[in-house]
């Protein structure tokens, strides 16, 4: 009789929400899982890669929904593992941005749980692909800072060094900061980086929805106004015209 497998997750990164930006890898894991624990982002065709008669269970989070709590996704992942299920946390973009991913890794670890983490492509690379721009400039943009727009409350993150983010060389790109953006782009500018600063609405990135905005850190509120309720990135910076 063959031993049993050892509980295991495989925190796959599913990439901005096009299929055709998930790596290999993660292709691999995704259709060979007997179980997939799946963000609300990581949904639609994607999970159509799935095994025939896999377990799919939305855990995913959205702004002004009803959520599953922290504490519960992780609970289940570790239920799920335990249970000696071929195990995926399916997470979008990288799992290692925003992704909340310590809290699970340290749930497995604490129940002696094996994990991996499979890497993927950040919605802030396929923003700037889709805008035709690169992240980095020679000269002019020698450093890139990601930076959520939100803390636990749903305001803007209180401990933001709001120094390195008015810097002009520097180009920034905020996750989920649609509703905070009015106070952090007054703040920006009160700091010194100018106000025509150029700035980038990023909705939807990879998918058939996709809507890019270019604007500029004064003028972007406008276009937040008529922001699609959807996933949204902010691109500020020293940012080169694309198509």
């Amino acid at each position: 009789m063959s031993e049993k497998t050892p509980p295991f997750v495989s925190f796959v990164s599913s990439g901005p929400g096009d299929p055709e930006l998930l790596t290999v890898k993660a292709l691999n894991r995704i259709r060979s899982a007997n179980a997939i624990l799946y963000d609300d982002l990581s949904a639609g065709p994607i999970l159509a890669e799935a095994r025939a008669g896999a377990d799919l269970v939305g855990v995913g989070k959205r702004a002004g929904l009803v959520s599953p709590k922290q504490d519960q996704v992780s609970r289940l992942l570790v239920d799920y593992a335990r249970s000696g299920l071929k195990v995926v946390r399916l997470k979008s973009g990288d799992a290692g941005l925003f992704g909340r991913l310590e809290e699970e890794i340290e749930a497995c670890r604490a129940a002696g749980i094996g994990f991996e983490i499979v890497p993927g492509v950040t919605s802030a690379s396929a923003a700037a692909a889709a805008a035709g721009i690169p992240l980095t400039r020679r000269l002019t943009a020698r450093r890139v800072q990601f930076l959520t727009g939100h803390d636990v409350t749903g305001g803007l993150p209180a401990d933001l060094n709001m120094a390195a983010l008015a810097d002009p060389g520097v180009t920034s790109v905020i996750f989920m900061g649609k509703r905070t953006f009015a106070e952090l782009s007054s703040r920006l500018v009160a700091q010194g980086l100018p106000p025509d600063t150029p700035a980038i609405l990023a909705e939807s990135v990879s998918t058939p929805d996709q809507r890019l905005t270019r604007a500029t850190v004064a003028s972007l509120g406008e276009a937040l106004a008529q922001a699609h309720d959807g996933p949204a990135l902010i691109l500020i910076g020293p940012l080169m015209e694309g198509p």
